[in-house]
C-alpha cells in the first residue's frame, strides 16, 4: 500500500510538472515570427482634380510579408502585444481603368489580449483590441502615369483601432505555433498633382491581416 501511495504521489507530481511547463505566467514573454498577409477591404470616394469629380475611385491590392510580434504577460490571462513587420508593398489602381502607382507602409499596432484557457493548457485562444498607426512611404506613380502628367503622390499616415482573434498551440514548454486574424482601421487621403492641378481622394483601406507564425516562450 505504501508503495502504491508513493507511486501515485510521484505520478501526480510529474503530471503537475508537465502541466505547469506549458503555463503562461505573469512576467512571461512570447516572440513570434512568420508570414502575414494584408488583404484590404477597401473603398474610396471618387478622385477629384481641380475640384472636378472624375467619377472613378481607387483600389489597393493585397501583399504578404514577414510578420513579427512580441507579447508580454501581465497575468496568466492578460497580455500586451506589439505587432511589427517588414514593409508591405501595395499597388494602387483606378477602378475600371487600371494601374496607377504604388506605396509601401508599416502598420505597427499595440493591443491588449485576453486568453480564455487555463494557463497550463496547450491550446490558448485569445481576443485582443488596441490601436494601429500606419506609416506610408515611397509613394510613386507608374512610369506611364508619370509620363501622362501625374506627380507628387502622397498618402497621409493613419491612426485607428485594431482588433484580433487568434490562438497559440504549445508544442512544448518553449516552442509554439500561432494563427491570428486581425482587422485594422486604416483611412488615408491621397493627394497628387496632374499637369499642375491638385488632386485628391479619400480611401478606407481597413484590411484583414492573416498571420501564421512560430513562437518562442520564455
Amino acid at each position: 500500500m505504501k508503495k502504491l501511495i508513493l507511486s501515485v504521489a510521484i505520478a501526480v507530481t510529474l503530471l503537475g510538472t508537465i502541466s505547469s511547463a506549458f503555463a503562461y505566467e505573469q512576467g512571461d514573454w512570447v516572440v513570434r515570427v512568420g508570414m502575414s498577409n494584408i488583404a484590404p477591404d477597401d473603398s474610396s470616394n471618387y478622385v477629384s482634380v481641380a475640384g472636378a469629380d472624375l467619377g472613378v475611385g481607387v483600389n489597393i491590392d493585397s501583399n504578404t510579408q514577414l510578420g513579427l510580434n512580441f507579447v508580454y504577460f501581465y497575468s496568466p490571462h492578460l497580455a500586451i502585444e506589439v505587432l511589427a513587420a517588414s514593409p508591405f508593398n501595395h499597388d494602387i489602381g483606378l477602378d475600371t481603368v487600371g494601374p496607377l502607382g504604388s506605396t509601401k507602409h508599416l502598420p505597427p499596432s499595440v493591443s491588449a489580449n485576453y486568453y480564455f484557457s487555463e494557463p497550463s493548457a496547450k491550446f490558448q485562444p485569445y481576443v485582443g483590441v488596441g490601436i494601429n498607426y500606419t506609416i506610408f512611404f515611397d509613394e510613386e506613380f507608374s512610369s506611364a502615369n508619370s509620363n501622362a502628367g501625374f506627380s507628387k503622390l502622397h498618402l497621409d499616415n493613419s491612426f485607428g483601432l485594431a482588433a484580433q482573434v487568434g490562438f497559440d498551440y504549445m508544442l512544448d514548454e518553449k516552442w509554439l505555433v500561432n494563427a491570428s486574424l486581425r482587422w485594422l482601421d486604416i483611412d488615408t487621403e491621397a493627394s497628387f498633382d496632374l499637369n499642375g492641378s491638385a488632386g485628391n481622394v479619400d480611401v478606407s483601406i481597413d484590411p484583414f491581416v492573416y498571420s501564421i507564425t512560430a513562437g518562442y516562450h520564455f
